[in-house]
């Protein structure tokens, strides 16, 4: 994360890394496995082995006077939380908390040492998280990446289809490999059709630019901004927009601390809530923009589009995504979906219970 620095490159610098994918050897399965991603977050497996696996989860739990700990980092369905932080809203409502900000990789760090008793995260982290011996249970969806995340293209290809026996830039295994993944399925190709080239995901920018074999990149705002403004005529091909629910965002917590503080945790959903409709009317999104933005060193005017590109879930649409289903409107369906992307790509090896990781009944309850 530069400021916004990657909506991610904080977050999944929205899958995991405390060793980049990028600096491994695409022909060594064995090191790419053991990496563990960060929205792709392969490094939480190796801070939570250095501490020791048990650290975070078998923490004691938290005494009722002690603030919830939870981390927070540079994508808007996080900095929302800013807005209630400085207006007061979580004494209001009578719960505790102490928001410490990170940048993504290293709130999950924090998570799996046990020093936070919840973080946000993605949904397909929470999973890579879980998997390195973390265990935690997502209560909260707040929101799906609905545009921030693309694949750009610059000229002369102007379609998905037009990627075939190209070369595409991504780094491999996090968010926006999926994304790529996914693009490639719903236009009739699969990925042995294109040329992976792998890179950091804020290097893609001049990889595109710089590189007359690299047709196209994945990546995240504000990345994905800069590859566009690097090479004239290019454009998104893909997006988040076109695959919503392919990226959810969650506040995942740690199970002792959720059956010990559950009626905590539900006061910290319901100002949430308060935030998403704060942020959503006319008349108060100005000063919402403005709190938000001043969080990540940016303007509101530089901050809105990013705001735009994420769809923050009200209680009603998060109920909806917390219904069981199949498909990406569901955050069953889209974790199951992140859980065989991350076997399949290495990230770990065991196909995890998409269903251990969800409680939607704090939620549905609100």
């Amino acid at each position: 994360m530069k400021r916004f620095e990657s909506l991610r490159t904080s977050r999944l610098s929205r899958l995991s890394r405390l060793s980049r994918l990028s600096r491994l050897s695409l022909t060594s399965p064995a090191r790419f496995a053991s990496a563990l991603r960060v929205r792709g977050v392969l490094a939480v497996a190796a801070a939570a082995l250095t501490i020791g696996l048990t650290a975070g989860f078998t923490a004691t739990p938290a005494h009722a006077a002690t603030p919830l700990a939870i981390g927070y980092s540079d994508w808007p369905g996080f900095v929302a939380f800013q807005i209630a932080i400085e207006k007061g809203w979580f004494k209001e409502a009578g719960v505790d908390v102490n928001f410490q900000w990170f940048d993504y990789s290293a709130s999950l760090d924090a998570f799996s040492a046990g020093k936070l008793d919840a973080v946000g995260a993605t949904n397909g982290d929470a999973l890579v998280t879980g998997a390195s011996g973390a265990k935690n249970v997502m209560i909260l969806l707040t929101d799906y990446s609905s545009g921030n995340d693309m694949i750009v293209a610059k000229p002369p290809v102007r379609t998905v289809e037009g990627l075939k026996g190209k070369k595409v830039g991504v780094e491999i295994g996090l968010v926006d490999h999926l994304l790529l993944d996914t693009a490639l399925e719903k236009h009739a190709l699969k990925e042995s059709d294109i040329t992976l080239v792998n890179a950091k995901t804020n290097e893609l920018p001049q990889v595109l630019a710089s590189s007359k074999d690299v047709a196209a990149v994945g990546a995240w705002q504000p990345n994905a901004g800069e590859a566009l403004k690097r090479v004239p005529g290019s454009r998104p091909i893909f997006t988040s927009a076109d695959a919503p629910g392919l990226i959810y965002d969650a506040i995942t917590v740690n199970p002792v601390s959720l059956q010990s503080r559950r009626a905590d945790w539900a006061k910290v959903i319901k100002v949430w809530y308060r935030c998403v409709a704060y942020i959503n009317d006319p008349k108060t999104q100005p000063d919402a923009v403005k709190i938000m933005s001043a969080r990540v060193g940016l303007t509101p005017a530089q901050y809105l589009p990013l705001l735009k590109g994420t769809h923050l879930l009200d209680s009603t649409a998060a109920k909806k995504a917390f219904t069981k289903g199949d498909g990406l409107d569901s955050v069953y369906g889209s974790s199951a979906n992140a859980d065989r992307f991350n076997v399949r790509n290495g990230v770990y090896k065991q196909s995890q219970n998409v269903n251990a990781y969800i409680d939607p009944s704090l939620a549905n309850a609100q």
